[in-house]
C-alpha cells in the first residue's frame, strides 16, 4: 500500500493543489492529513474543502486547535492569523451548510491515529498536538529515549515544518541525506513529513511523504508551486501580516 503523509497546508491554496496533483500521479492508494490545515495562510475555506474530499483521515493540528479555542502560546502574527482565520470560517464562502460542515469537521478532528506499527501525530508522540521535536534534539539523549519509547515502530508527524528522518541512533537523516528515500528497517523511526504551506527547510518547493508499506519505503517528495500568487494574496488581505507572505519565497 502506498499513503500520501501531507501536513501543515496552512491556507496554502496554491501548494495543496500542486501536492494533490502530484500524489495523483503517484499510485497513492489513501492520503493522510497531519493537521494545521488552516492559520497563516488566505484560503482557510478552501484548503478545508479539499482536505475534507481527499483525505481518507485526518488529525487536529495546534493552529486548527486555536480556531475552536483559545489559542495558546502563539505570537503576535500567528494570533492575528488565527482570528481573521476564524473570521473566513464563519462567513463563508460557501451555504450555511458548508460553514457547518468545516466547522463539525475540525471539532471532531481526533489528536492522533494509532495502528500499531504505524503512529501518526501532529507534535510528537508524547503531546500529539502541541510538542515540537526539532533536529537539534537528536543531541538531548533523554528527550530522545522518552519519545522513542511511545512508539512501537514508525511515528509520523509534522508541525516544525522541517523534513527528515529520526532514529534512535540520535541521528536526524535530511531528505537530501538520504536522497530523498528511506529504506525502513526493524529501527524504531520518528519522520517529520514537512510541510505543504509552509517549508521552513531554506527550500520553498512543498514537501509531503509517500510511505510505501510494501517496499519499506519513506519517501520525500518536493513539489514546485506559484508561491508568488499565495504571497499576493497574503499582501492583499490587511490581517495577515506581509511576513508571512515573504517567508514563502524563501522557505523559511
Amino acid at each position: 500500500m502506498k499513503r500520501a503523509l501531507i501536513s501543515d497546508i496552512h491556507g496554502n491554496l496554491e501548494a495543496l493543489e500542486a501536492v494533490l496533483a502530484d500524489i495523483a500521479t503517484q499510485d497513492v492508494d489513501e492520503i493522510y492529513c497531519l493537521g494545521d490545515i488552516i492559520g497563516y495562510g488566505p484560503n482557510p475555506c478552501e484548503c478545508l474543502d479539499l482536505v475534507m474530499s481527499r483525505a481518507k483521515k485526518t488529525i487536529l493540528g495546534n493552529h486548527d486547535q486555536a480556531a475552536l479555542f483559545d489559542p495558546d502560546g502563539f505570537n503576535p502574527m500567528a494570533l492575528q492569523a488565527i482570528y481573521w482565520t476564524r473570521d473566513q470560517l464563519d462567513n463563508g464562502p460557501g451555504t450555511s451548510n458548508q460553514i457547518n460542515d468545516r466547522w463539525d469537521f475540525l471539532g471532531e478532528l481526533p489528536r492522533q491515529i494509532d495502528e500499531g506499527q504505524y503512529k501518526f501525530v501532529h507534535g510528537s508522540p508524547r503531546d500529539p498536538t502541541n510538542e515540537y521535536v526539532f533536529p537539534e534534539y537528536v543531541f538531548d539523549t533523554r528527550k530522545m529515549e522518552i519519545l522513542f519509547g511511545k512508539i512501537e515502530h514508525l511515528c509520523f508527524m509534522g508541525h516544525t515544518h522541517l523534513p527528515g528522518v529520526f532514529t534512535t541512533e540520535c541521528d536526524f537523516i535530511t531528505p537530501d541525506d538520504c536522497d530523498f528515500t528511506y529504506k525502513v528497517g526493524k529501527e524504531k523511526l520518528m519522520v517529520n513529513v514537512g510541510s505543504v504551506g509552509q517549508p521552513r527547510d531554506d527550500n520553498n518547493k512543498s514537501c509531503y511523504v509517500v510511505l510505501d508499506t510494501d517496499a519499506n519505503t519513506i519517501t520525500f517528495r518536493r513539489i514546485d508551486y506559484d508561491r508568488n500568487s499565495t504571497a499576493d494574496k497574503i499582501y492583499n488581505v490587511p490581517d495577515l501580516s506581509d511576513n508571512l507572505g515573504d517567508r514563502l519565497k524563501h522557505g523559511r
